[in-house]
This record gives structure tokens, sequence and C-alpha cells, in this order.
């Protein structure tokens, strides 16, 4: 399975002061441990101005590891983002890397802004952008991956 990761609102509140960037890390890192086959793709808006190594360096080692790649920008899509819509940008950012890297691998998308999304889309778990992680979206994430 592929996990989509966005940082905003989900590893740690949207708003929120530096030092509490990647609060909720941990917690996730705890989950990823027991599903040793799950693989992360960035999806976070951080992948425009950062090097996959230096988002790499946010996170332990041994997951790390598991960070395979990032999303392409919408604007490299245009015919995707047609089909899909406009306004549903991050999926069809996550649509194109599924299309050249793992067309029939099980995904699943952690993300605060559901309008980034086609309504109603399966591969979604939404975090509340105020909190990020909370411990019903990490059961929801378990029961995902688990199912």
């Amino acid at each position: 399975m592929i996990c989509f990761l966005d940082f905003d609102g989900v590893l740690h509140p949207e708003p929120c002061r530096e030092e509490q960037f990647f609060c909720h890390l941990p917690k996730l890192e705890a989950l990823l441990r027991e599903f040793p086959a799950v693989r992360i793709v960035i999806s976070s808006s951080w992948r425009n101005d950062r090097t996959l190594a230096e988002l790499r360096a946010f996170f332990s080692s041994d997951i790390a590891v598991k960070i395979i790649g990032c999303t392409p920008h919408h604007r490299d899509l245009p015919d995707l983002v047609e089909m899909i819509g406009i306004t549903y940008t991050r999926q069809a950012e996550i649509e194109g890397w599924m299309r050249t890297f793992g067309p029939w691998e099980k995904w699943v998308a952690l993300d605060d802004r559901t309008y980034w999304f086609r309504p109603f889309c399966a591969n979604l778990i939404k975090c509340d952008a105020k909190t990020g992680i909370t411990d019903d979206v990490l059961l929801e994430l378990r029961a995902r991956i688990s199912g």
C-alpha cells in the first residue's frame, strides 16, 4: 500500500508555530512500523521547495527509507487535471504518480483539504487542519492498511 502524506494540517496543526512542526510525526511513525510493506509518497506542498533527501530528514531513519518519492505538480499533468477536475489538484497529482509508478497498488491519502479531492474520494482520510492527526485518524489508517 502507498500512503500519500501531506504535512501542514496533518503532521502538525495549521497554522502553527515552527516549534510545533511535525508534533504528530512520532504517532504516525509508530503506526507505520507495524506495517513494513507500506510505502510513503510525499504529496505535501513542502515538496515544491525541498529535495527528497531534505524531506526524508524530517523522519526517523527507519521510516525515511519507506519514502519512495513525491507526487508531481499538477501543472505538469494538464490532461489528467482536466479529466479529474480543475479543483481536484491533489487527487490529480496522486493519480499522476500512481499511473507512472504503481497503477495496481492500493493507496490512501492523509490530507486536511478535502476540496483538493473529488467528493467522496474513498482513498482519502481527512484530518482536521486545526489539530492534524488524531487517534481517530490513526484508527482509520490502521483499518485501511489492514483491510
